[in-house]
């Protein structure tokens, strides 16, 4: 029985995706009780704190092999944070849920946020660059050089209609991959470095 306590967490995790029992294990007694803490500050119910944390652990281990975690911790506290965030919306009614989700938000000091912040980031990049040439330059324009619609049209010799269809139709696809990234990042925010 080899001694896992000694392990770094990245070693932890590619033991883990190698489907050793032991590395998950001293994740396990490394985390459950920071992560149970953090579901209990938002949930103030003991039961439902012990839940979402065994369903993240039950989710980590069933998804060992397909999930890139980059960092540990990170990626455990946002999937704890998720699941705190489902139960709410399964149990909406119930007295424990009624107190505001301020918890819930990122702070762009501190490291979860710094990697949410980068990760979300990440993903529009990567929207962007699956984009119709025309419409990445448009949005450099609009977004990054904070041109009118109207300077846009005229430096691209377009019109102006052309411009605001563009950004609009982008807008929406844009709007469709953050949902679906924010919801990743909920789930794997291990890529916040």
């Amino acid at each position: 029985m080899a001694c896992f306590e000694k392990h770094t967490d990245p070693e932890l995790v590619l033991l883990l995706q190698q489907g050793e029992e032991e590395a998950f294990d001293e994740i396990y007694r490394r985390y459950w009780k920071q992560l149970f803490n953090e579901a209990h500050k938002r949930l103030k119910e003991n039961a439902f704190a012990e839940e979402v944390v065994q369903d993240v652990f039950v989710d980590l281990w069933v998804n060992r092999s397909s999930r890139s975690i980059g960092q540990l911790y990170p990626y455990l506290l946002t999937a704890v944070r998720y699941q705190v965030f489902m139960l709410y919306r399964k149990h909406r009614k119930m007295p424990c849920f009624e107190e505001p989700l301020e918890h819930m938000s990122f702070s762009p000091d501190k490291a979860d946020g710094q990697f949410f912040l980068k990760e979300l980031l990440d993903g529009i990049q990567a929207w962007l660059t699956q984009q119709p040439e025309k419409r990445r330059e448009i949005f450099r324009l609009r977004y990054l050089e904070q041109l009118s619609t109207r300077e846009i049209a005229e430096q691209l010799d377009i019109t102006q209609k052309t411009v605001q269809n563009q950004l609009i139709n982008g807008q929406e696809s844009l709007r469709a991959a953050v949902s679906k990234l924010l919801i990743l990042a909920a789930m794997l925010m291990a890529h916040l470095s």
